[in-house]
Order: C-alpha cells, then sequence, then structure tokens
C-alpha cells in the first residue's frame, strides 16, 4: 500500500500538481505494500475553487519487498491549459507492520512536470522519506509518521517534509481518516475523510475534505477516490 509523498512531498506536491504515493485517500504513507505477486490501482480526483486535477498510479510489487509506482495526472485550471505530471516511485520496507506491531521503511522516487522542467533531462522533483506505522487496539486505530526530504528542480531549493496520519474504525467496513502535513518551511496542510470498503481487501471508495493551514496562499478542496486491490496477478 503506498505516497505518496506528493507537491512537496507528503501533499504539498499535491497541491502543485504532484501526489504523494499513499494509501488512498492519505497523503502520509504507511509501512506496508502491495500484496506479494501483485498490483493494485489507485485513482482519484482532487477539486479545487478554480481547478481540479485527475489521478492515476498503479503499483506492483513481483517479488514482496520491492513496490514501483509508475503513474500520472492531469491538471485544469480555469483560463490555462492543461498540465501533466509523472510519477516514479520505489519502496521497500525493513519491518513490515503488524497488529498490535509497528512497522517502518524507505521510498524514493521522482515526479516529471514537463511544462515546467522541459528539456533532454526527463528527473524533475526529486524526493525520499521514511514511512513508520503504529497499530493500536488490534488495528482499530493505526497511525502514521513520514520523515522525508524533496528537492525542487525548477527553484533549486531543498525542503524537509514531514506528515501524521491516523485511520481509525467506525464500523465494520468503514475508516475515518484524519491526518496533516507540511514543510520545514512553515507551510502546512490538513484533511479529514473516510473510506469504504465496497468489497473488503478488494475494492475501496474515499471521500476528503481538506485546506491549507499555514503558510503562503490559501486552498481548499474536495477530493474523491478508488482503490483496487487483487490478491494475486502473477
Amino acid at each position: 500500500m503506498r505516497f505518496t509523498t506528493s507537491i512537496a512531498l507528503a501533499g504539498l506536491l499535491m497541491l502543485q500538481g504532484t501526489p504523494a504515493l499513499a494509501a488512498r485517500p492519505f497523503v502520509t504513507d504507511d509501512a506496508r505494500l502491495t500484496t506479494a505477486g501483485s498490483c493494485q490501482l489507485e485513482s482519484w480526483s482532487r477539486l479545487y475553487a478554480d481547478s481540479h486535477e485527475l489521478w492515476a498510479l498503479p503499483a506492483c510489487n513481483p517479488q514482496g519487498n520491492l513496490e514501483l509506482t509508475l503513474g500520472g495526472g492531469r491538471a485544469h485550471h480555469e483560463g490555462a491549459a492543461g498540465t501533466s505530471d509523472y510519477v516514479a516511485q520505489l519502496k521497500t520496507l525493513f519491518r513490515p507492520l503488524d497488529t498490535n506491531g509497528w512497522g517502518w521503511g524507505l521510498a524514493l522516487g521522482t515526479i516529471r512536470h514537463p511544462q515546467v522542467n522541459p528539456g533532454p533531462n526527463l528527473l524533475g522533483n526529486t524526493y525520499a522519506y521514511i514511512p513508520t506505522s503504529f497499530s493500536l487496539l488490534d488495528d482499530r486505530i493505526v497511525l502514521h509518521a513520514n520523515l522525508g526530504w524533496l528537492h525542487d528542480k525548477a527553484s533549486r531549493r531543498d525542503s524537509s517534509t514531514w506528515g501524521l496520519g491516523a485511520e481509525f474504525g467506525l464500523a465494520p467496513q468503514l475508516l475515518g481518516i484524519a491526518e496533516t502535513y507540511g514543510d520545514n518551511h512553515g507551510t502546512s496542510y490538513g484533511q479529514l475523510g473516510i473510506r469504504i470498503s465496497v468489497l473488503p481487501e478488494l475494492f475501496q471508495i474515499d471521500a476528503t475534505l481538506g485546506q491549507q493551514m499555514s503558510g503562503s496562499g490559501s486552498s481548499r478542496w474536495i477530493s474523491f477516490g478508488i482503490r483496487y486491490t487483487p490478491d494475486k496477478l502473477f
């Protein structure tokens, strides 16, 4: 289960058209992977007052402890041409998350913005982060924390990124979601939402409401997403 951490990684990038590679609807990532020998698909739409985004991020885990994510998104702003972004990420775990236990890992990725970073070098923003998760009360509450780094190619600026998230059981097939994330430049965001297991362990839908909490600028959004997680594909 994946980033995010998308645009300043855990979400600062997402508000600039880059997703965090985390299990929907989180921006803060967890210490879990896509099922070994299988793939998953996460797709969502994020709506702002004057723009909207559509993302699709497939991920596969061929051998058991290395997840590869390749995907992208399209953003449309009022009065401007649409823009595209492309994401590639590798993620591994050093300690998988167990029930009533904890786990941690490492993720490395790059985000390409063709309209922002044209030319033969296809690499755009580069990032890395450490996802850590804690299971409490037999998984009824699971906490996530991220600490990361982001290099913005356009501005040549490095940022430290962070994220804190919680998922908590509300009903047998319903999870509540709460999180906040930001960077060392004083920008932060927060969101609340739900995830519904329409077909447990196979197909989920989600929705969130979020807004910028600090830093220059202001934004609010609503998002809707799906997550398809088949047990075995190869």
